[in-house]
């Protein structure tokens, strides 16, 4: 069985004008979204293997923050340059990349890919909204074959997502 769980990052500010897009910080409801995901994940209790991140700052920071949450040090977080701007295709092909040895893995990067590559692994989720997790669990050996292996569980989680509503099936 692997574990994939795909991340958003947290809400970010536009608040300082002609700051490249790469440091764009948490937006405050970033800084109070990120540490309520860790602290639902940490009650699940989920324990990744491996945490990779876009170098983006707003997504750095949400990794971090989650990840001191699960008890991951940070400096343990792989920055994955090609997580900024990637595809959903390049997401899928990164994951088919993976060393088996890892069972539980969370991806922190962005939308369109995130949200794109969620739909197209379950079918079903359709919307991923800021700091929201999806989590995967499928049934396979390898993550090479994440896509093409059955599902057994999908979770959605977002910082709205009423309290009766959270991590639920969706598969």
């Amino acid at each position: 069985m692997k574990t994939l769980f795909l991340v958003r990052h947290a809400k970010s500010s536009r608040d300082e004008a002609g700051l490249p897009d790469r440091q764009r910080p948490l937006a405050e409801r970033g800084r109070h979204d990120a540490p309520e995901m860790g602290k639902r994940l940490a009650a699940r209790p989920v324990h990744p293997d491996l945490i990779l991140c876009s170098p983006a700052r707003r997504a750095l920071e949400t990794a971090q923050i989650i990840a001191r949450k699960l008890d991951y040090k940070s400096a343990d977080i792989v920055v994955v340059e090609r997580l900024y701007a990637a595809q959903a295709n390049e997401l899928l092909t990164l994951i088919h990349s993976l060393d088996d040895e890892f069972e539980r893995v969370m991806l922190f990067g962005h939308n369109p890919a995130l949200e794109e590559l969620a739909y197209h692994l379950s079918k079903t989720i359709t919307r991923m909204p800021t700091c929201a997790v999806v989590d995967f669990d499928f049934e396979a050996e390898s993550w090479s074959k994440a896509d093409t292996a059955t599902v057994a569980r999908v979770g959605l989680d977002y910082p709205k997502n009423p309290p009766g509503d959270r991590a639920p099936s969706v598969s």
